[in-house]
């Protein structure tokens, strides 16, 4: 008997709680399919640092799984609640409390598991999404195929029954606590409604509002920024999440009890004090919904921006097929390029040399207004500390200022596809990133380029991507004519090479085994002879830097664009995913809260509406009552998540554009989040007002 009532009760829990069952399936199809991320051998075989995607997608899952246990308990929770009455029926008529404890885990049990397997099947779906998109993100070819990996099906299944057992088991606790008073009595405590010192809590309405005011204007505007201060901001923004919605539905009460005009238009006042109470009874619950909102928009947000930057800016920074650096100027690369000739079909393969004249004019300048760089290489008078700018500990730039010859410079320009610059031979020219001049502005009338004749004229800049994190010098070259360079001195050698289709998958790592163990290395049956060390690292001759870049830096003596750019993409893609991953899973999360509290008191509201009915309100009067009164519910939160993510992701994406170069409105990373966000939104939204509208037309 009790196994025929667990399964009709199962059957009709599915029902009325759709909504929470569909968020456990989809939360399991998407905690399967990341977690493909953490064990697929082919993805674990794809790049050097496949560490870092299993430890990111492991982080992201110790984040949602405290948000998956807390989802379960609240339902868990929630349900016994509802149907606290029954069960106080159930011992009226004799049956025992344990047979009844027993029945609630059994019922909750089956509904998690039929949750779990149709997640599991949804989840091949996703997970096949999940390789290609991955896989198109690197760059590289996926052929669909199901992956039944062990490992991943038994952390799925343990982290999905760990957070059942540890909600059910709680629950249980309680249970058995209560009596047959406190079962019948349950739902009605929920509905008390106490209204005290509302004249002084409706002042949190305004006082919140103040503090995100004050928020937004010291995070565009204040600029020390350290510890205490985030600390007590955070502190300041969780406090404003929870008082708000204190003070929202003290304000609507004290309106209402002063009796203001817009409670008299239509159907106000009866909107108004459903919202009111509900906000009341459900003020903790909201601020958490609130917060999740919060978190999965700046989460979203931020690997749109990682998306953005890897879409727009990879490709620039890298500009040539192949490009070795050598520490030591009178390399000939002869190593080099015996491989690439051995490995690929060279189309065009040119070797230069970077030139310096002991100066250090671009670098100290560069190091003393750069943000980056704060006022480290600065003196209290503000003037250069030309000590430190000497030491030159950071090794954004080499020692000296870094330059070119004219021809050299043309030569690399067709390479890659960008017309020749003409100069004269009393003119020079600067290659720098467009983020740098961006940044400081023009500065070449704080610097004297000598030439054979004296000084040199400036004749513009040149933003192209050219290489420039410690090839073609750090966030700069200067271009000067070939005459110029009789009176530097060459400071290191570069090779580049354009070749024909892809280059092997390998490539990069075997230019790297060269300066490792020359001997060991056979290139075209000949045993190569040791060659001078490449000193990457700069101790020895100060001849290596790697730029300013701070938020994506990418810094190799060796240079392979179709092995490192699928690779940085696989880093950023680290990144990426478990951000998505922990948006979705805390948008689902909160919306299914917000959905089921809606879809149960359907019930109750069913007798409002009906005296509603019955004093004259048509079908479609009432149908747009709802539409509001769930209109009102689910925007609240929204649109305060909105505001406080929205005054974040602008200023992070104005930092992000500045820092990385990327060009985009920094409001860009927040809209799309923000569609996406509502997209799922109103998914949800419409099967909540549906489900709704059917409960309260329900003439059974």
């Amino acid at each position: 008997m009790m196994c025929k009532l667990a399964l009709r009760n199962v059957k009709r829990m599915a029902k009325d709680y759709v909504v929470y069952f569909m968020t456990m399936a989809v939360v399991t199809a998407l905690m399967f399919s990341f977690n493909t991320l953490l064990f697929s051998k082919d993805v674990q075989n794809l790049f050097q640092m496949d560490a870092m995607m299993s430890v990111m997608t492991g982080l992201a899952t110790a984040f949602i799984v405290p948000i998956i246990a807390w989802l379960i308990n609240y339902m868990v929770r929630f349900v016994l609640e509802k149907r606290s009455r029954e069960f106080g029926i159930y011992l009226l008529v004799g049956v025992k409390k344990k047979e009844i404890a027993r029945l609630y885990f059994t019922e909750n049990l089956l509904l998690g598991a039929g949750a779990f397997l149709v997640g599991m099947g949804l989840g091949l779906l996703f997970q096949q999404i999940l390789l290609s998109i991955f896989y198109s993100m690197v760059q590289l070819d996926y052929k669909l195929h199901l992956e039944w990996n062990r490992n991943c099906i038994l952390m799925t299944a343990a982290c999905y029954l760990g957070c059942y057992l540890l909600a059910l088991f709680r629950s249980r606790k309680k249970f058995r606590k209560m009596n047959i008073h406190d079962l019948m009595e349950s739902q009605r405590q929920n509905e008390e409604i106490k209204e005290t010192h509302e004249k002084a809590k409706r002042w949190f309405l305004p006082l919140s509002v103040l503090f995100l005011v004050v928020f937004g204007v010291f995070l565009f505007c204040f600029k020390a920024w350290d510890t205490g201060v985030v600390i007590a901001f955070l502190i300041g923004l969780v406090l404003t999440i929870y008082l708000f919605y204190t003070g929202i539905a003290a304000w609507i009460a004290c309106y209402v009890r002063k009796k203001g005009a817009a409670i008299y238009r239509g159907d106000a006042l009866f909107l108004l004090r459903q919202f009111s109470s509900k906000i009341r009874t459900l003020r903790f619950t909201m601020g958490t919904l609130t917060a999740l909102f919060t978190l999965a928009i700046l989460g979203s947000s931020v690997a749109f921006m990682f998306n953005h930057f890897q879409n727009e800016v990879l490709v620039s920074k890298f500009p040539f097929d192949v490009q070795v650096y050598s520490s030591n100027a009178k390399d000939d690369f002869k190593q080099e390029i015996a491989l690439l000739k051995q490995e690929t079909t060279i189309k065009e393969i040119f070797t230069y040399k970077v030139y310096e004249n002991e100066t250090n004019q671009v670098n100290a300048y560069l190091y003393t207004h750069l943000k980056e760089f704060g006022t480290k290489y600065l003196n209290t008078d503000g003037t250069p500390d030309w000590k430190k700018i000497n030491k030159n500990e950071e090794l954004a730039y080499c020692n000296y200022d870094t330059y070119m010859g004219l021809s050299d410079y043309n030569r690399l320009r067709t390479m890659i596809g960008l017309s020749e610059v003409q100069l004269k031979e009393e003119q020079y020219a600067i290659h720098i990133k467009d983020r740098v001049l961006n940044q400081i502005g023009d500065f070449s009338g704080q610097i004297n380029i000598q030439g054979t004749d004296g000084k040199l004229s400036f004749a513009g800049y040149h933003t192209e991507g050219f290489s420039q994190n410690g090839h073609n010098g750090g966030d700069y070259i200067i271009i000067v004519p070939d005459a110029a360079l009789a009176q530097m001195h060459p400071y290191y050698a570069e090779l580049v090479a354009d070749i024909k289709g892809k280059a092997p998958v390998d490539l990069e790592n075997r230019l790297d085994h060269l300066e490792e163990d020359p001997d060991k290395i056979s290139v075209q049956g000949h045993a190569m002879t040791e060659a001078a060390s490449d000193d990457w690292d700069g101790e020895a001759i100060g001849n290596s830097c790697s730029g300013s870049d701070t938020i994506v830096t990418y810094t190799a003596k060796n240079l392979v664009r179709d092995n490192l750019i699928p690779e940085v993409k696989y880093m950023l893609s680290s990144l990426m995913f478990p951000l998505f991953y922990i948006g979705l899973v805390f948008l689902c999360v909160a919306l299914t809260v917000l959905s089921v509290q809606q879809l149960s008191d359907s019930v109750k509201y069913k007798f409002r509406y009906r005296v509603l009915s019955q004093i004259g309100y048509s079908r479609r009067e009432i149908r747009r009552m709802i539409f509001k009164q769930l209109a009102g519910y689910y925007l609240c939160p929204a649109c305060v998540a909105l505001a406080i993510s929205g005054l974040v992701c602008v200023y992070t994406g104005g930092k992000f554009d500045f820092y990385t170069g990327v060009r985009a409105a920094p409001a860009t990373y927040f809209l799309i989040s923000s569609v996406l966000f509502f997209g799922i939104y109103l998914v949800y939204f419409i099967i909540t007002y549906i489900g709704f509208c059917r409960n309260v037309e329900d003439q059974g």
